[in-house]
């Protein structure tokens, strides 16, 4: 039985690997595919796969190109999800601020530097004609529960994460969402260590497989919107709602959208320079 250790976010954006684990699918195959949940998102999976730590990881796409660039030994072996992500831009409850606006020039919780909250406050910035180095400010959260702690003490004033997850904490009264910035890509990608692609391709191969079985038929599984309403303490409706926005892929990631990005991060000045398309993708 061969062991592969792979990461992504507790959302339901990852469900499918849930239930293809629960039904043993990998293991059928000889693989004994171990799950890990990162709290903190992006960057932590970053390091996560440069320390050795995970195999594989379902990761923001532009967190990931970003720190390919910047040294990551991994590449992009396929688009996860094709549908962009919708980043809710949120406040405490109680905050004197009402709109995006208001928040411009104030303090950005974010889960760590290079993680997908860092990286989109950078972009929520440019679509509001914001000046890039006076009006961002961050303070470090960690993750999720870090942020309700930060912004109800008001060591940050708001804070972007994926608006479905946080929508129970909005119903709560604890956050208010002040506006929406979706990605102008796709949001999630699958990212291998280029020493894991080398030495078990045809293991990855039977892995994309599997899972690219489930997300293609994902929609159509019996009851699935109450499945993830359940699992994740989501409203039904707003489980309904994200189905019906949101699509899987089970391709590589092309040229257009890799060379989107990283106009898009180097216009920002997130990344230093582009790299090849080679580079960044390896196509399994």
């Amino acid at each position: 039985m061969k062991n592969v250790r792979i990461g992504g976010v507790p959302e339901h954006f990852n469900l499918a690997w849930y239930l293809t684990l629960k039904n043993g699918e990998y293991k059928n195959e000889g693989i004994n595919l171990r799950w890990k949940d990162y709290y903190g998102g992006t960057g932590a999976m970053c390091k996560a796969l440069r320390d050795n730590e995970i195999d594989i990881a379902v990761i923001l796409t532009e967190g990931i190109i970003k720190d390919i660039i910047a040294g990551n030994p991994s590449k992009i072996v396929q688009t996860f999800v094709q549908s962009p992500l919708i980043w809710g831009v949120h406040v405490a409850d109680h905050s004197k601020f009402k709109t995006v606006q208001d928040i411009k020039g104030t303090r950005a919780a974010i889960s760590r530097f290079g993680s997908g909250s860092h990286l989109m406050a950078y972009v929520n910035a440019e679509r509001n004609d914001w000046d890039l180095e006076k009006d961002l400010k961050f303070e470090v959260i960690k993750n999720l529960d870090g942020a309700v702690e930060g912004l109800a003490k008001g060591d940050a004033d708001y804070f972007m994460w994926e608006k479905f997850t946080t929508k129970p904490i909005v119903d709560d009264g604890v956050f208010r969402r002040i506006d929406e910035c979706p990605t102008p890509w796709p949001c999630f990608v699958i990212a291998v260590t280029e020493s894991f692609i080398k030495n078990h391709k045809d293991d990855l191969k039977t892995i994309l497989d599997i899972i690219n079985s489930t997300t293609s038929e994902f929609k159509v599984i019996p009851s699935i919107d109450r499945t993830i309403a359940n699992r994740y303490d989501q409203q039904l409706e707003d489980v309904r709602e994200w189905l019906s926005i949101t699509e899987w892929s089970q391709s590589l990631i092309d040229k257009q959208t890799i060379e989107l990005v990283q106009n898009t991060l180097l216009s920002l000045d997130i990344i230093p320079k582009k790299v090849s398309y080679t580079l960044l993708t390896e196509k399994i």
